[in-house]
Parts: structure tokens; C-alpha cells; sequence
């Protein structure tokens, strides 16, 4: 049992990893597919759009497929698609093929990403303890390594199929062969005083984590296409030093997500997820009222450290909230990681110009603030009885997607 536990962790942590880089390189290199198909500054929108909008209809869609068809062989075949979907976007030749791509992107990444987190609250569950950051951790790993690797195409002028390729060809038959080991987890027992809505998902009682990951991705999306413009145009930076702030964002939720399963298994889960909304909110603050460059690097450093954690332990927290039900409470759940990233960019974007950016920076400090109302949602079963920490369920780890 140990060791399909040990394999379905490390196998499913490479799957983070994996969608980590691909992600990065899509939206890291977006200016040079822009260039190469000539879509115009109008219609881009359009395209960045459709890609999490049809991340939504994908996660809706895997809420019913999971009905029938378990989580890891999800997984096992959405994660392919989005890499040669990635790899069709680098290599097209005209914008209806684009097109394709990245609506296979969008569809394919929905389900990964929901079978993903449906495969991590089901691991974590097994385990008794928390595991959930440990794997978004790899995920801000990939994504740091898809970066660089992007940087390196640009830097080289290489052609976008180029630089895809050899990332494809390594990371797809790795995750293949790694696929063989998910473990999946059966529905968990309801717990006396679990309320569980008759065995369904009751959005009312999900609605508070939906908002909190809704909050959650604003911020997220806020950094990753605010902060080059925020530093050099408000902040007086050189063009070099406007692109350190993701980077150095990047970097810090790695290191959070890194540890902050230590800090849930120690104090619990609502106190870490308070204290990261205090340093989001925090980060946010010293971004607004910056004086210099350096001043507003180190808000988005404080950023990193207090957004890293909400995302995971929302996750989590909608496994605990309906154990019976947790795939579709999750494949729910992850439709409002789009929403958020819809949301984020336009938003910062409209206030900035219709108002100024320091200003703009305000709103997603207060929306995030709101996670400090909904704290108690995150509260583990050691949280409501007291005592320690939950015992793996080794019921749970009988059937391994490989028949284990």
C-alpha cells in the first residue's frame, strides 16, 4: 500500500509539474503567436477568451464524465491533448488552424485541470494529512521552467514549433508512462455532522469557496498581466527590471507552496489561509502606495507568499465539504478559476484607465480580503473535534488506475 501510495504521489506530482511548463509556454509566448498569424490587437481578446471559456464547458463536462469514467484516465488521455494542442499552436499555418488549437487547448485543459485536483484531494484524503501545496508547488515549478524556456525562444528567435518540440517530445511519453500509477480514491464516508445536501453538491454551500477562488485567480491574473506595465509605467522602472516582479512572484509561491503543507498540518488550515490573505492583502497595499520600483518589487514578493495557498487548500476544503461527492464538487469549483482569470485583467485594465493603477490595485486587495469571511469553510475535521490529525483512509488506495 506504501508503495502505490509513493507512486500515485510522485506521478501526480510530475502531471502538476507537466502542466506547470505547458501553460507557461503558451501564455509566455503569446506576442510571438500573435505575430506569426497576424491576429490584431482587436481580435486577440477574442482568442485569449475562448481559452478559459472553454476550460469551463471542459470542467463541466468532466463533473458528468467522472460519473462514468475515473478521474485518472481523464488525466491519462486530457494531458497529451494539451500538449499537442500547444504544440499545433507553435506549428500552424493560418488562423483558422490557431483557432483549433487553442480550443482543444481550452477544452483539454478543463479537464485536466479538474481530474488533476480531483486525483490531489483524493491522494490527500489517503494520506490523512495535507499534500494538496506540494503539488501546486511542482505546478509553480513548471511554470518557473516554462518561462525560462520560453525566454530562451525569444532570446534564440527561434520558431515557436521549435521551441515546443522538444518539450513535447520529452515531457508527453514521461507523463504517459507516469499515468500508469494514479491512484484513485473512492467517494469518502459522510462523517457524523457533515452535511452533505442528500449526497449531491449544494452550490449555496459552495458558493463561499467559488468566490474565494474567484478572488483568488483575480489576484493571480492582476500580477501576471499588470505587473511589467505597473512597474515601468507608474513605477518609473527600466524595461529590464519590469519583467523581474512575475518572476520573482513566481519564485515566492513556489517557496510558500513548498511549506505551507508543514504550516496546514501544524496550525490547520484556517490559520494558513488566514494569514495568506493578510499577506496578499498586505502585498497588494505596498503595491498601491509604492514610491519606487523596488518598493513595489517587494509587494509582489509578499503577493506570492500570501496568494499561494488559497488555491490549494480551496480545493481541499471542497473535498471536505462534500466527501461523498468531492469529483463534482471540484469539477465545479474549478470552473471559477476561469472566471477569476476572466475577470482579473479587464478589470485592473478598465479602472487603471478609467481611473489610476494605484487605485486599481485597491479592488483585488479588497476582494481578496472577503477570504478572511469565509475562513471557517477551510476548517478540517481536527479543526471542528480537536485532536490530531486524521488517519489515512488505506481503503481508499485499493484500486490504482492500473488495477493496484
Amino acid at each position: 500500500m506504501t508503495d502505490v501510495l509513493r507512486r500515485g504521489r510522485a506521478s501526480l506530482a510530475f502531471s502538476f509539474f507537466t502542466q506547470g511548463a505547458t501553460f507557461a509556454l503558451l501564455v509566455t509566448r503569446i506576442p510571438a503567436i500573435q505575430d506569426r498569424y497576424g491576429v490584431s490587437d482587436a481580435l486577440l481578446p477574442v482568442f485569449l477568451a475562448a481559452v478559459p471559456i472553454l476550460a469551463g464547458v471542459g470542467s463541466v463536462t468532466t463533473e458528468q464524465l467522472v460519473k462514468r469514467i475515473r478521474p485518472s484516465r481523464l488525466l491519462r488521455w486530457s494531458q497529451p491533448v494539451v500538449m499537442l494542442a500547444l504544440l499545433g499552436a507553435g506549428a500552424g499555418g493560418n488562423m483558422a488552424e490557431l483557432a483549433v488549437a487553442l480550443a482543444a487547448f481550452g477544452l483539454a485543459v478543463g479537464a485536466l485541470d479538474a481530474s488533476m485536483n480531483m486525483l490531489g484531494v483524493s491522494l490527500q484524503r489517503t494520506y490523512g494529512r495535507s499534500i494538496m501545496l506540494s503539488f501546486h508547488a511542482v505546478y509553480s515549478l513548471g511554470g518557473i521552467l516554462g518561462a525560462s524556456l520560453a525566454w530562451v525562444g525569444a532570446h534564440w528567435h527561434l520558431a515557436l514549433w521549435v521551441s515546443y518540440l522538444p518539450v513535447v517530445a520529452v515531457l508527453l511519453p514521461a507523463a504517459l508512462v507516469g499515468s500508469r500509477w494514479y491512484v484513485d480514491g473512492d467517494p469518502a464516508p459522510v462523517e457524523d455532522g457533515v452535511q452533505e445536501g442528500g449526497g449531491g453538491v449544494v452550490f449555496k454551500m459552495l458558493l463561499p469557496l467559488c468566490l474565494v477562488m474567484t478572488f483568488a485567480y483575480i489576484g493571480d491574473s492582476t500580477v501576471s498581466n499588470w505587473s511589467a506595465k505597473y512597474l515601468k509605467d507608474v513605477l518609473g522602472s527600466s524595461e529590464q527590471l519590469a519583467t523581474v516582479p512575475y518572476n520573482v512572484y513566481m519564485v515566492t509561491t513556489l517557496a510558500g507552496r513548498a511549506i505551507g503543507d508543514f504550516g496546514v498540518r501544524r496550525f490547520g488550515a484556517v490559520p494558513v489561509v488566514r494569514l495568506g490573505t493578510l499577506v496578499a492583502a498586505a502585498g497588494f497595499a505596498v503595491v498601491a502606495a509604492a514610491p519606487g520600483a523596488w518598493v513595489g518589487m517587494a509587494g509582489f514578493t509578499l503577493l506570492g507568499l500570501g496568494l499561494c495557498v488559497l488555491v490549494p487548500q480551496t480545493f481541499a476544503a471542497a473535498g471536505r465539504l462534500f466527501p461523498g461527492a468531492s469529483d463534482a464538487a471540484i469539477a465545479r469549483l474549478n470552473i471559477f478559476n476561469y472566471v477569476g482569470f476572466l475577470i482579473g485583467s479587464p478589470l485592473v485594465g478598465a479602472l487603471g484607465d478609467a481611473w489610476s493603477y494605484r487605485g486599481a490595485m485597491l479592488v483585488p486587495m479588497v476582494l481578496v480580503l472577503v477570504t478572511m469571511v469565509y475562513a471557517r469553510s477551510f476548517a478540517t475535521r481536527s479543526d471542528r473535534y480537536g485532536g490530531g490529525h486524521e488517519r489515512p483512509r488505506t481503503a481508499d488506495v485499493g484500486r490504482g488506475s492500473n488495477g493496484l
